[in-house]
């Protein structure tokens, strides 16, 4: 089941999603879409980026739970910028 802002033509890795929305800024700072079109961009880019940073959730997660301690065991680690 497709979610309300899950959209057909939404990019399926995070890269693509990425690159996506590189491509939006860009169009939005060079300030040619009118307003209507603004709009459209904007919604899609705010899509977007809610996209990437559950994919870096989620990535961010996966790697806490595979790092090992000095015993071999797996331990969860925070992340650098949290020390």
């Amino acid at each position: 089941m497709m979610k309300k802002t899950d959209r057909p033509d939404a990019p399926v890795d995070f890269e693509a999603a990425l690159a996506e929305l590189e491509g939006i800024v860009k169009q939005l700072e060079g300030g040619k879409p009118g307003l209507d079109e603004s709009l459209r961009l904007f919604e899609r880019g705010v899509e977007l980026a809610r996209k990437c940073k559950e994919r870096l959730d989620a990535a961010e997660l996966r790697v806490a739970k595979l790092v090992k301690d000095r015993d071999d065991l797996f331990r969860e680690e925070p992340a650098a910028d949290e020390e």
